[in-house]
């Protein structure tokens, strides 16, 4: 395992940043430790829901944690808002850093995460799987 502290800037998109830093090291399985900072925009399927909801403002990142693939990334997050209530759920693109993002990863060389369809819970689900060698 590899650990790999990364911070974005000013307007980064958070899901978008942290996908296209995985493809371009053509790592297969990553996991998101820890990530804190603020918030612009942020972009949040709820629990249950199908649709996003966007929320804007000063926004803190009190948490993000999650798995990164080559097909794709499952990340969950807690923002406060400017009154500290705090909302979580799935990470969606679109939400953008207002001033930094601080993030730690786990680059996992021997293994391989993929997202295929689980007919016992309807969504594409993590798979997991020692790369062979």
């Amino acid at each position: 395992m590899n650990l790999v502290p990364l911070r974005l800037g000013p307007g980064d998109d958070l899901r978008l940043a942290l996908e296209a830093w995985m493809d371009q090291r053509q790592q297969r399985a990553g996991w998101l430790i820890s990530g804190i900072g603020s918030l612009a925009v942020a972009r949040i399927r709820l629990a249950g829901q199908d649709g996003i909801t966007t929320f804007a403002g000063d926004l803190e990142l009190l948490s993000l944690a999650g798995s990164l693939g080559p097909d794709g990334a499952h990340l969950h997050l807690a923002i406060a808002d400017d009154q500290g209530v705090v909302t979580g759920g799935h990470l969606a693109a679109g939400s953008l850093v207002r001033t930094t993002a601080e993030l730690l990863l786990a680059v996992l060389p021997d293994w391989q995460f993929n997202r295929e369809f689980d007919p016992a819970t309807g969504y594409r689900e993590l798979q997991i799987r020692p790369l062979p060698g």
